[in-house]
């Protein structure tokens, strides 16, 4: 008799992101993402660059993979978008350094990913109000931790990517926004990255 699954091969399964050895997840909470094997770092840039690092000093992955929420400027942008490149947002140290840029650091205060997509601007706060230095430099979507995940990465010689869910809108009404849509892009975000596991080197 002829096995079935040579007349009807099965389709790959994404693996879960616990089977991925090469991939390492990242998110900073639970809500957010709760699924095995995902390194959740807490919020904040502070908090996401010590557990990437001592996770760093455990496994070497080829790829970090971040995800999670994030505050929506520009309003033609819905759902998961990835991320192209990362802007620190609250460094703030003027006259000694324009804002972004870490004074007495030659360290870029811009980090691209590689691949296509939007313009992310980082920083320790939950933005709720139109900031017009956010527009003046292209900022699409707002977060907490991805800048210092980034920097990690690049000082490591790892490459990243990012995908953010557009949770609020960071407006008057995000905190509200954001707690009902929190755990809204967990589905979208592990099709994807079962998507980047599968695809060729």
């Amino acid at each position: 008799m002829v096995s079935s699954s040579r007349i009807f091969p099965l389709m790959p399964i994404p693996p879960e992101p616990g089977e991925l050895p090469s991939i390492l997840i990242v998110a900073a909470l639970p809500e957010e993402l709760d699924h095995p094997g995902v390194l959740h770092t807490g919020l904040g840039k502070l908090n996401a660059a010590y557990a990437l690092t001592r996770e760093l000093q455990r496994r070497r992955p080829k790829l970090v993979v971040n995800y999670g929420t994030a505050g929506g400027l520009n309003p033609s942008l819905a759902g998961l978008v990835e991320i192209r490149r990362v802007l620190q947002v609250d460094m703030e140290a003027e006259p000694l350094a324009p804002r972004g840029q870490t004074p007495f650091s030659p360290e870029p205060f811009m980090l691209d990913s590689g691949t296509d997509g939007v313009v992310c601007g980082s920083g320790d706060r939950f933005v709720s109000a139109v900031d017009p230095w956010l527009l003046q430099h292209g900022v699409e979507v707002v977060d907490m931790e991805l800048f210092a995940i980034a920097s990690v990465c690049q000082r490591e010689g790892i490459p990243w990517r990012s995908f953010k869910y557009i949770s609020d809108h960071a407006d008057r009404d995000s905190e509200t926004s954001w707690q009902a849509h929190v755990r809204g892009g967990q589905e979208l975000f592990l099709k994807r990255v079962g998507e980047l596991a599968l695809a060729p080197n």
